[in-house]
């Protein structure tokens, strides 16, 4: 029997059996963050301190995203995310423990929450860097649909389960069955057989390797398009995190039931969402499915701005969590889609950053205006700006581009000499900077075409690892034209090659087609080390 299509990327049975143990782990999570929430209450019930355990779990997702990204780039991911595993697992037992002995105080299971935070965080660019691996290209999207659908149940499961136990046996045994949780993926990590691609250069050091990631988000106009259509839907839709709590306890004049209540409408809105998703997906591009999105979430905060009844904030809540896993989903798969393999890790820990950033600031500010003014007038300014931000976001695409012309037949690619015999010993990850210069002749009638091609062949150079590139025209003869660009190592060179796409080659070959070389000669190449005298 064929499965429905929301579910056809569980037909890979190594997705599948990831996807059900990381189902496991974050419903872990959230028992854990329940059971340390609760558990902060008994210790030091001030909501100063009580607030502090939320910020001690997302704060090393701000401090660690762009460098787990990079390990998770350079190391092989599936040790990565058993070491992540693991050490969560160790942090949640010590907080069992220490729990069940009453040896835990106030900052002991803060620093414990905060450790359990540090795996999460490394966690989370790998694991999603690691869907690409597990199902083809025509699933991928599904399959981060399913990835958020599994969140969202998580988070609808999770915090009533850690609630039952913590009821039936205290907040050690929420903490327990967060250990038991990870060691399923811990087991389901050690039955997964990655084939790690082989190794032509030497593994990237922690440091160039976040500059490399940096370099390519700055050139990579998808990823630039990605993450500013994510700013502009995570800024304004974050105030209903922010104001939640008090729209329920203020505006609508109940209690915490209706708050679960809200919560649960929501994720439950999602997880249908989701299995919707693939439906949309044959009828909107992934850039209208943001906006419409969008649209959707501002309509649904317009309606909690207005509501004073219970029935229509649940009809926004349910708008909500629909317009969340649509827009979120779509953002998720355009950041995986945007990077290659070589940098996917560092991209996707970037995009990370930037909408967990931006929703901190966006529920910062809710509450600030919903404190210093009303809670009705910061849900409307929220669902106003969700709107205009959509609007004025809606040029930069974040669909997969087909390439505008395809590579010249004709082109022939500049080869610069092998290295003289004498200096390749110095040749290496210790030879310092190296140029690289490419000279061509182009007709002045084709200045603007040579100008347009050499624009994304910057791009090229500097996603491929580049420092920085410049172009010059001899003012002599404006026919001769020299671009050069800057590497930090000879190793760093060779690295160029291999990090080429498709797209990429084809655009060097759109500006070598130009050259106006005779007998179908390649414009000149040369290398030069950095020499101090």
């Amino acid at each position: 029997m064929a499965l429905p299509r929301a579910f056809a990327p569980l037909r890979h049975s190594v997705f599948r059996m990831l996807w059900l143990a990381t189902l496991a782990s974050n419903i872990g999570g959230w028992m854990q963050n329940t059971g340390a929430g609760w558990l902060m209450t008994s210790l030091s019930p001030s909501p100063f301190m009580v607030g502090l355990v939320q910020a001690a779990t997302m704060l090393p997702v701000f401090l660690l995203a762009l460098p787990a990204g990079a390990l998770a780039d350079i190391v092989d991911r599936r040790l990565f995310l058993l070491g992540a595993q693991a050490w969560v697992l160790l942090m949640a037992l010590i907080l069992a423990v220490l729990t069940v002995t009453d040896a835990i105080g106030p900052w002991g299971l803060l620093a414990l929450t905060f450790a359990i935070g540090i795996g999460s965080a490394m966690n989370f660019p790998a694991w999603a860097a690691t869907t690409n691996e597990l199902v083809p290209r025509e699933d991928l999207v599904g399959a981060i649909a399913l990835n958020g659908i599994g969140f969202n149940l998580a988070r609808a499961v999770g915090p009533a389960l850690g609630g039952f136990a913590i009821a039936a046996a205290g907040p050690e045994a929420a903490f327990a069955l967060n250990a038991v949780a990870f060691l399923v993926l811990i087991l389901a990590l050690l039955f997964w057989r990655r084939s790690e691609p082989p190794r032509r250069m030497p593994k990237e050091h922690l440091l160039s390797a976040m500059r490399a990631g940096m370099r390519f988000v700055q050139a990579s106009p998808a990823m630039q398009a990605t993450i500013l259509r994510a700013c502009a839907f995570f800024l304004f839709t974050a105030a209903v995190w922010g104001l939640l709590p008090l729209f329920v306890r203020q505006q609508l004049g109940l209690g915490p039931q209706a708050f679960g209540l809200m919560l649960g409408v929501m994720g439950l809105s999602a997880v249908a969402a989701g299995f919707a998703l693939p439906a949309l997906r044959g009828r909107l591009d992934r850039s209208g499915t943001v906006f419409w999105a969008s649209i959707l979430a501002a309509v649904a905060m317009a309606i909690l701005a207005v509501s004073h009844h219970w029935a229509p904030a649940v009809l926004g809540m349910l708008f909500y969590g629909a317009a969340w896993i649509t827009a979120g989903s779509t953002l998720a798969a355009a950041a995986q889609l945007a990077a290659p393999g070589w940098v996917r890790a560092r991209a996707i820990a970037i995009y990370q950053l930037s909408f967990f950033g931006v929703m901190a600031l966006g529920s910062a500010l809710a509450g600030w205006l919903g404190g210093s003014f009303s809670v009705p007038l910061a849900l409307g300014l929220a669902a106003a700006g969700c709107a205009i931000a959509a609007v004025l976001v809606r040029p930069w695409r974040i669909d997969s581009l087909a390439l505008s012309e395809a590579p010249p037949a004709s082109a022939v690619m500049p080869q610069p000499e092998a290295p003289a015999a004498e200096l390749r010993g110095l040749l290496g990850e210790a030879s310092g900077r190296v140029m690289e210069v490419v000279r061509y002749r182009i007709d002045p009638a084709q200045r603007r075409a040579f100008l347009a091609a050499m624009q994304e062949v910057r791009r090229v150079r500097l996603r491929s690892g580049a420092g920085n590139w410049s172009l010059y025209e001899d003012v002599a003869h404006p026919e001769r034209w020299v671009e050069l660009w800057i590497v930090d190592s000879w190793t760093e060179h060779l690295r160029e090659e291999s990090r080429l796409t498709e797209g990429d080659r084809a655009a060097l070959s759109r500006a070598a087609a130009l050259h106006q070389g005779g007998d179908g000669e390649a414009p000149e190449a040369a290398r030069f080390l950095n020499v101090h005298p």
